[in-house]
């Protein structure tokens, strides 16, 4: 029988160390880089009420984040045009540099899981992650 738990768990940490550490030469945590990718990807500025339900994180935890976000220069708190008692999240300059840098280094990373395999492999590989999921998801939602 295969175990493949402690194989993922590798994968995991030598990927997430690589990630951290590009991080905190950015001065960003790696949930602050979750938040900030999270924002970036959205077709419309998100409020924190988004980022609580997303990460699932309680509203203390996202406004003490988000504050020293702000406070680094990352992000942007601005009032919602059409509710002034909502604010909306926007990535500041340094923000969106960060994002470019960190999806370089993903860029680089997912290159460098997949070095030595033919197109074929990178294929396969992709497939069967794909599957993978999937098969975990069905598990969650019965």
């Amino acid at each position: 029988m295969q175990l493949y738990g402690p194989r993922f768990r590798a994968l995991h940490c030598c990927t997430d160390q690589i990630m951290s550490d590009a991080l905190s030469q950015m001065e960003l945590t790696a949930s602050q880089g979750r938040i900030m990718g999270f924002i970036a990807r959205q077709s419309s500025p998100p409020c924190p009420r988004d980022i609580e339900e997303h990460f699932r994180l309680s509203h203390p935890s996202v406004c003490g984040t988000l504050n020293r976000m702000e406070k680094k220069g990352f992000i942007e708190a601005r009032p919602d045009q059409h509710d002034h008692r909502v604010k909306r999240l926007f990535l500041a300059p340094r923000g969106m540099e960060c994002c470019e840098r960190m999806h370089q280094l993903i860029d680089a990373i997912e290159k460098q899981v997949v070095a030595g395999f033919t197109p074929a492999e990178q294929t396969q590989f992709s497939q069967l992650l794909d599957r993978a999921i999937r098969n975990i998801n069905k598990e969650d939602n019965q």
